[in-house]
């Protein structure tokens, strides 16, 4: 029996449109990127990812408690509190803004718990807002799509966005993604939200200072070899960064400390280079007429580049030498070179820690990729490939040197991939293209995908599993967690000496006062921390004295780094194999060891 064609379902309207299909994937990625029981954490035990989170939690806390605006000194870090921030304001004001939005309705604490989980997927759906949007601009939806695709799978991006990572990278990689965009458009208005965007970048923290100064070149030689037609995008840029960076500036900084020089933070150095930019711009513009060569437009740009760098040099010689001026050798091989994000990718690999292929793989074949379409991909979109390339080498080789070179890079990494992919799924669908070409670039597009790494990352993990040299990562989470930390609580309020790692985690669910916190201003708790827990017991007791220690806490998973050939004091007395009379021990549950001081 026949059945009339016009009686068949069409088989089309029951197909999910492609586009459709890619956006359920992304929505099951970023539901995904956080598992229940970590939000959950979060919420009720305020688990943070890193100790620079918790330090977050903190000074927003005492924010919202009438801490004033300009007053960046946490009073309970090496009291009586002497150890001034350079964290910005701009950061705290919405957390705090949310705390209070919420406490009325769920109380303070869990206040604190919904911000610190929901804030990072907020920004996570902004940083995707704009990559879709400028991704789609400058090549098509599809591409688009398949760039916040691939951000969700992008570690170096993902972990900046987990719930309770509420310190300031996530809002870095967005204004320079930002950034990026903009100077690929590069007319008067783009190159003014540059500019805009480029000062909000330096007031959050210097981490995204290389950008800025990489962005400002390329408008610079823009401009030297097209003459008229860049000099919008290079003008608005000078305009946008000279005029935001002193706001940004005066709002967060008190007026007494307009003319202090801080090296690590947006001060007068880096706002004579912001005035600079600006200067020159108006330079540039005014005289542009009267330079139709390049070599003229060169020659202006290095006169005024040579009186920039070398009044910057005259005026602040401190910061020559980088963000750390004056640390002691002792701070800088015993803690600045011990964390995670100071380390090599050699360092990685000798101490067994193979996850860094989840995160730096993928970014040197972003880079490469984009330097391949700077010169062989299709015309329009050579600048957008140029930009991409221009930032992410730089995180490649800083990155190679000091992991945390790669954080603001990995948010370029989807600007190029999606593109990658998107080409990769057309030829795969060509049934004309060479096989070479079709494989060729499926692997490209596969390699651009850093969940594909977890694999090899597992599998050397898996192979060298005794070879490991890392710390106890594990135990020091443990017991940096509320139910490590909180039961210290209970006792009277006092000043803990304690690991240095541990030192946030006290100050945010405990009312005690601590020495040492890994923060390079605090070089005085840095020094006790590192002496008295890893020498002697005499250096360990002439450390308490002075600073007036009340509580020695120790993390016996993670002992402090031994100073002389013998096993330091602290780490034999975390051990019971000593003890001393002026130590008293304190009965506590969970994973740390507690004394008291007996004066």
């Amino acid at each position: 029996m026949s059945i009339p064609a016009q009686s068949l379902p069409a088989a089309s309207s029951a197909r999910i449109a492609p586009d459709t299909f890619l956006w359920l994937l992304v929505a099951l990625s970023v539901v995904t990127l956080n598992a229940p029981a970590e939000i959950w954490q979060t919420i009720d035990h305020l688990r943070v990812p890193d100790t620079d989170d918790a330090m977050r939690l903190v000074e927003v806390r005492d924010l919202v408690a009438g801490q004033g605006w300009f007053d960046s000194v946490q009073h309970r870090f090496l009291p009586p509190g002497v150890v001034a921030s350079h964290w910005s304001r701009l950061v705290d004001a919405p957390l705090a803004g949310l705390i209070l939005l919420l406490r009325p309705l769920v109380g303070q604490r869990l206040a604190e718990g919904l911000t610190a989980a929901f804030w990072p997927p907020l920004l996570l759906g902004l940083y995707a807002l704009v990559l879709y949007r400028g991704t789609r601009s400058l090549f098509s939806k599809r591409a688009a799509i398949l760039a916040v695709l691939a951000a969700t799978q992008t570690f170096g991006l993902t972990v900046q966005f987990r719930a309770g990572r509420v310190d300031h990278h996530n809002v870095q990689l967005i204004t320079i993604l930002g950034l990026a965009f903009c100077l690929i458009r590069g007319d008067l208005w783009a190159g003014m939200l540059a500019g805009g965007l480029a000062a909000l970048s330096l007031a959050v923290g210097l981490e995204g200072l290389p950008y800025v100064a990489l962005g400002a070149l390329f408008l610079v030689a823009d401009w030297i070899f097209r003459g008229r037609t860049a000099l919008p995008g290079f003008l608005g840029f000078g305009l946008g960064l000279g005029l935001a960076a002193p706001l940004l500036f005066a709002a967060q900084t008190a007026p007494s400390l307009w003319g202090t020089t801080a090296c690590d933070a947006l001060s007068p150095p880096w706002l004579w280079l912001a005035g600079g930019g600006l200067f020159a711009a108006l330079a540039c513009a005014a005289t542009d007429r009267s330079l139709p060569s390049p070599v003229g437009r060169a020659g202006l740009v290095a006169l005024i580049g040579a009186g920039l760098v070398g009044g910057f040099a005259a005026l602040f010689p401190a910061c020559l030498g980088g963000p750390f001026p004056g640390m002691p050798a002792l701070v800088r091989d015993y803690w600045l070179l011990t964390v995670n994000e100071m380390s090599s990718v050699p360092k990685f690999v000798a101490r067994g820690q193979w996850e860094v292929l989840v995160f730096y793989p993928v970014l040197a074949l972003a880079a490469a990729a984009a330097s391949w379409g700077v010169f062989r991909g299709p015309a329009p979109q050579r600048r957008a490939f140029g930009v991409a390339a221009l930032f992410l080498w730089p995180g490649l080789i800083v990155g190679w040197f000091q992991f945390r070179g790669i954080y603001v890079a990995s948010g370029l990494i989807p600007l190029v991939a999606g593109p990658v992919i998107d080409r990769a799924l057309s030829f795969a669908a060509d049934r004309e293209a060479a096989s070479a070409r079709r494989a060729g670039t499926g692997l490209l597009a596969a390699g651009l995908v850093g969940s594909v790494w977890m694999a090899p990352a597992y599998l050397a993990t898996l192979l060298q599993a005794e070879a490991g040299t890392a710390q106890d990562v594990q135990g020091a989470v443990i017991c940096q967690s509320d139910e490590a930390v909180a039961p210290l609580a209970a006792l009277p309020p006092g000043t803990v000496l304690a690991p240095i790692f541990l030192g946030p985690s006290i100050l945010l669910r405990t009312p005690h006062a601590v020495v040492a916190a890994p923060y390079h201003r605090a070089i005085t708790g840095l020094t006790a921390a590192i002496e008295g827990l890893g020498g002697t017991e005499a250096d360990l007791r002439r450390h308490v004295a002075a600073l007036g220690v009340g509580y020695l806490v120790a993390c016996p998973a993670r002992p402090g780094a031994d100073l002389q050939a013998e096993t330091a004091f602290a780490t034999r007395l975390a051990q019971g194999t000593v003890s001393t009379p002026w130590l008293e021990p304190v009965a506590l549950p969970g994973v740390l060891k507690v004394w008291r001081v007996q004066r």
